[in-house]
């Protein structure tokens, strides 16, 4: 549904990307990350035709952006950061306006009530954009980007903003969205992209640093693992000892769970399994443990750990 292939982006002597490759099938959701400046935005840009590219392809269901833009473009439905909302206009204006903006040739009347029924802004439907929440704009930005019923859609930022209840209001509406549609969300809300996404991609410096999917992200993470503890006993004393386990890269003291027992973050250095060797040093002391949990990485942990790794095989230190 998407390919690119050595797309290339220079601004002058600068290199905002530099020969990246990927494609995105029909009915993926999509995450796009990286930080800031790794030429995300760019690529987005170029993607939906609002760049142009300094080499390489960029293909939307087979039709190249640059060759034929117009009809590359009626494939795409996208949501900028700042949805482009002319706030004076009621919902029905609005909707009407891009209808017409679009040439849309699809039934108005049931199109647009369709997409409404889809984002859940029917009851708004009348009212003037401007008196809308935050929450129900984003809604009728997203709207816009489905009129014309459109095989691609992508969200640049879409939840940025909003209250957590609105959050995953908007997180459900775009998995909906992703069993009709290929969908690319770029955002900086690591959480949303795992909580969304079937496959994520990380962009850093111009490149691509990882292309996985999301249940197998966790085989990009070089660092340690990651466990929970309770232990009943003296916090102190058990957290030496956990500190004096060999393998243990980092321990401490999450809190107090009840009256005889505390709860330890305890991280191991990598390719090294401490899970007996702590077991056994906690119970030669006369400890009990009650609880053992393996938390894993986070996608945190893992975006800082990729994008750290690969800037330092370009012999660039880490700042401290």
């Amino acid at each position: 549904m998407i390919k690119i292939e050595n797309l290339v982006k220079r601004f002058g002597d600068k290199v905002a990307v530099a020969g990246i490759s990927f494609s995105v099938e029909e009915g993926e959701i999509v995450g796009f990350l990286g930080p800031n400046g790794a030429g995300k935005t760019t690529t987005m840009s170029m993607l939906t035709g609002y760049l142009s590219s300094t080499e390489g392809t960029a293909e939307i269901n087979g039709i190249n952006i640059l060759d034929n833009p117009i009809e590359a473009k009626r494939q795409i439905g996208y949501l900028p950061e700042f949805p482009p909302l002319y706030l004076e206009m009621t919902v029905k204006e609005y909707l009407n306006f891009i209808y017409d903006l679009k040439s849309c040739k699809l039934n108005r009347e049931k199109h647009l009530k369709e997409i409404c029924d889809t984002v859940k802004i029917t009851d708004v439907y009348n009212r003037v954009i401007r008196n809308l929440s935050k929450g129900y704009r984003q809604r009728v930005g997203i709207a816009q980007a489905l009129v014309g019923n459109p095989k691609v859609i992508i969200f640049d930022e879409p939840t940025v903003g909003l209250d957590p209840k609105q959050i995953i209001e908007i997180r459900n509406l775009i998995k909906e969205l992703g069993k009709n549609h290929t969908v690319i969300l770029s955002t900086h809300i690591l959480p949303e992209v795992q909580a969304v996404c079937d496959r994520i991609i990380i962009i850093n410096k111009g490149k691509i640093v990882a292309n996985e999917k999301t249940e197998n992200i966790d085989e990009l993470f070089s660092g340690t693992r990651r466990m929970c503890l309770k232990v009943c006993g003296p916090a102190k004393d058990i957290l030496n000892t956990i500190r004096s386990v060999t393998g243990v890269a980092y321990a401490e003291i999450l809190g107090n769970n009840d009256l005889d027992s505390t709860s330890f973050l305890v991280e191991s250095t990598p390719g090294v399994d401490i899970r007996k060797m702590l077991f056994n040093a906690i119970v030669a002391r006369g400890w009990t443990m009650i609880g053992f949990e393996s938390m894993g990485a986070n996608l945190e942990d893992i975006f800082v750990s990729v994008v750290d790794e690969k800037d330092e095989s370009s012999g660039k230190k880490k700042k401290k």
